[in-house]
């Protein structure tokens, strides 16, 4: 039987010899004819050569970033790591202790897919209104955040922050944190890929099921997962108007135009360090949500989230909308020293700041006068172009 079987296969080799001389000869006879074809030119051949970038994001556990990162076009590689803290090359077991979020290092072909597309792909795959956590993991190293590395990066993020809090499906504002690229330490081996590995694969899709993520995902979005909005003109016109705030360009006109439009108690106190009375202006007890900027650049100097009674019968506030919103100067009149608050731009007079405000709230009183701020209501904001501000409310 043994000989039956090997004379058998003696002759199928012998066969598949024969073919496969046949074949070689058909393509030794044809060469020649496809050697006479016009050769394609060089510079005809579509090559193009990627465009390799990497951005850093935050959305919760990373198994599940990472997963459905790698499932959008033109993003090359996602890695599962930790960023943010104060140790160096921290581990799963220490990670959080060092202050450490779960993140995840997107590389990416710019040629296909741009910063913008997987900044809006990652905030629709996660819950950006959680900034205590994701889902059942809590703390503050699970919450969402988006890195950059320039400043054009960081107001893209506002913007596309600002735009999704004003149209999006969320019935609570964004918490987001925006932050600058730190150090990425990649995360163990074995956290890569996890949802692929066949054990880890089943344990990941348990753990994903049972987060209620992707129910939260279908619940605000639908079908409509992928990296643009439905209003992205929205987010055009958030961008144009960040990138020409009016107030950064102010120029403040000549003394006669000022005292023109300027009631005589608002030219007073703006461009002559005057007071008004206590208890006179309304801006005193106005707590609804909004910013209060300067009454002729319009620049933003105060949120309603830092406003607070003093009792004193002038707008008083904690701290200024930003560190660079205000400038301070020493005032040596009425034989005392105080600290002068002015606008930036502007440079008008708004008020002082005195070491007297709320304890837990940083100790400061900025005792503004009301004639010389605008109060815009959270409504208006976005359509007076301050739409990226809605987050410091």
């Amino acid at each position: 039987m043994k000989l039956i079987t090997i004379i058998v296969l003696a002759v199928i080799i012998s066969i598949g010899t024969l073919l496969l001389i046949g074949n070689n000869s058909k393509v030794t006879e044809e060469q020649p004819n496809s050697m006479q074809t016009t050769p394609t030119k060089p510079e005809t051949i579509a090559t193009t050569t990627p465009d390799t970038r990497t951005m850093l994001v935050a959305g919760g556990c990373f198994w599940c970033v990472e997963s459905d990162l790698e499932k959008l076009p033109g993003v090359i590689e996602a890695v599962s790591g930790y960023a943010g803290g104060t140790t160096e090359n921290p581990t799963y077991e220490n990670y959080s202790k060092g202050g450490h979020k779960e993140v995840v290092e997107v590389t990416y072909d710019a040629n296909v897919v741009s910063f913008l597309e997987i900044a809006i792909y990652t905030l629709k795959h996660m819950d950006p209104t959680d900034g205590a956590g994701s889902f059942n993991d809590r703390g503050e190293y699970y919450g969402p955040a988006l890195y950059h590395e320039t400043n054009e990066e960081k107001q893209l993020i506002e913007a596309l922050i600002a735009t999704i809090d004003q149209n999006g499906p969320y019935d609570k504002p964004l918490e987001v944190a925006v932050l600058e690229r730190p150090a990425f330490w990649p995360a163990e081996d074995y956290h890569q890929n996890y949802y692929k590995g066949t054990l880890s694969g089943l344990k990941y899709q348990y753990y994903r099921n049972a987060s209620g993520r992707d129910a939260f995902i279908k619940k605000h979005w639908g079908e409509d997962t992928g990296p643009t909005l439905p209003w992205e003109n929205n987010l055009e016109t958030s961008m144009t108007q960040m990138n020409e705030a009016a107030w950064e360009n102010y120029v403040k006109p000549d003394d006669a135009i000022l005292k023109a439009s300027l009631d005589e108690l608002a030219y007073k106190v703006t461009q002559e360090e005057g007071t008004e009375r206590a208890g006179t202006s309304p801006l005193d007890k106005e707590y609804g949500r909004g910013i209060y900027v300067d009454i002729l650049s319009g620049e933003p100097l105060f949120s309603s989230r830092d406003k607070f009674d003093s009792g004193t019968g002038w707008p008083s506030f904690t701290a200024a909308i930003s560190a660079n919103a205000v400038t301070e100067h020493e005032d040596r009149k009425l034989f005392s020293t105080r600290t002068e608050i002015r606008s930036r731009y502007a440079n008008n007079h708004i008020g002082h700041v005195f070491p007297d405000g709320p304890a837990d709230r940083g100790g400061l009183r900025y005792c503004m006068n009301g004639v010389a701020l605008r109060f815009v209501p959270e409504a208006e904001m976005a359509a007076s172009g301050y739409q990226m501000y809605l987050k410091d409310l």
